[in-house]
């Protein structure tokens, strides 16, 4: 036997076919015999692994040209688009629609920063440009002879210490105060715009109490910036120095009076239920006599300072250092707890807007406090108005004999 190869590449196995009848053949042995069944055994297997290695290509092959083949006549397959990937390998369509609404959250957080950043930068550069102009008005006003507190004979002698320092005889306290707070009222206009467009187009109650919300947020903000400078510096506060002229007419405490702020705001939220004036005149009543306790109790601490202050022993020059260190000791812990009482109005004034708004409807309480903003916004146009008034010009009066003689010889002294 002997092994060809196939015109196809394959191996084919050819056995003699045997001999005719009557033929003589060679007898062979057993060892013959036997390298003969080992041989054909081998070609067997050759050919068997060959097929199927054939097999095996031809397979890999009708898979890589399946996706290119034509579709049969009649069978129709839709295809799909191929979906852009991400960085991760996850194609859009295959995202739940928890995690694209994740992401879109995300794009909007990142946006609402941005556009936080840049407001907050402005800010800063509006605040800075007006305390340059504050401080260049009191230049100038300086050099006209206008006295300020602060400035004046301590100022000329050097007594310019803690307390006396800072911008223009302001303490550091009272100078950031004054700037947080113009922050403030800037911002202040945006909320109370946002909250009145709210009010007119009429949103529902839900909505509207958004607006609400961060108004009333927006008000406990003065009252963190207003504990700042109570420790500082309680004296710039309680002066209304940083308060519009007419604005300080109706100051206590370092603000508003509650009880004048409900009275102004029950005629903006009527009607009124029989439950609700109930509690709104309820709690006019408890402001005004916790009023009426703090006013009591800051004249009977004026009274005991002006005591400890006309006592013997600060009489000038001192007879006893000791003595009148002491008492000037004791008259400075009296000053302090002034600090105790304008935290407690500024308390009383929080907690009557927040009650306020349990006892009131939403568009109540929207139109309360649009009505307390309109009211100091009109003193403080009160107060522009007043400052920017025309003046007579002054004239100069001159005394008979004052001046230059007959003829323009002046008098002798």
């Amino acid at each position: 036997m002997h092994v060809e190869p196939s015109p196809k590449g394959e191996i084919s196995l050819a056995v003699l076919s045997p001999a005719p009848v009557g033929s003589k053949m060679p007898r062979s042995s057993p060892d013959h015999h036997q390298h003969q069944h080992q041989l054909q055994q081998a070609a067997m297997e050759e050919l068997a692994g060959s097929r199927r290695q054939q097999e095996h290509h031809l397979a890999v092959q009708q898979q890589h040209q399946q996706p290119f083949a034509a579709e049969p006549a009649g069978v129709s397959k839709d295809v799909k688009p191929l979906a852009k990937k991400d960085k991760r390998g996850l194609s859009t369509s295959e995202r739940d629609p928890k995690t694209l609404r994740r992401l879109a959250q995300n794009r909007e957080a990142a946006r609402k920063s941005r556009l936080r950043k840049k407001a907050y930068i402005q800010q800063l550069e509006s605040s800075r440009i007006r305390l340059a102009q504050i401080e260049q008005e009191l230049h100038s006003a300086r050099a006209q002879g206008v006295f300020f507190p602060g400035s004046g004979l301590l100022t000329e002698q050097g007594v310019t210490g803690k307390g006396l320092g800072g911008i223009d005889g302001l303490s550091s306290e009272a100078a950031m105060f004054d700037v947080e707070y113009g922050r403030w009222q800037e911002e202040h206009y945006r909320v109370m715009y946002e909250l009145r467009a709210a009010l007119q187009q009429q949103l529902p109650e839900g909505e509207l109490q958004m607006y609400v919300e961060n108004c009333l947020a927006h008000h406990d903000e003065v009252v963190a910036i207003k504990d700042a400078v109570i420790k500082g510096d309680v004296f710039h506060l309680t002066s209304g120095v940083w308060r519009s002229p007419a604005e300080r007419c109706f100051l206590w405490l370092g603000g508003f009076r509650p009880s004048e702020v409900i009275k102004m705001v029950l005629g903006h939220v009527e009607p009124l239920a029989e439950q609700q004036i109930v509690a709104v005149y309820g709690l006019q009543q408890s402001a005004a006599e916790t009023e009426e306790a703090l006013s009591q109790g800051l004249d009977a601490l004026y009274q005991s300072l002006s005591d400890t202050v006309v006592s013997d022993a600060l009489s000038c020059p001192p007879a006893n250092v000791a003595n009148y260190m002491g008492q000037m000791h004791v008259a400075m812990n009296k000053l302090s707890t002034l600090e105790g009482f304008v935290r407690q109005a500024e308390n009383l004034r929080q907690q009557t807007l927040h009650r306020l708004h349990q006892v009131l409807t939403t568009r109540q309480m929207a139109r309360s406090l649009l009505a307390v903003s309109d009211y100091f916004h009109r003193l403080r146009t009160l107060s522009s108005l007043w400052v920017t008034r025309p003046r007579p010009p002054p004239q100069d009066h001159q005394q008979p004999g004052d001046g230059a003689g007959a003829g323009g010889t002046p008098h002798s002294s």
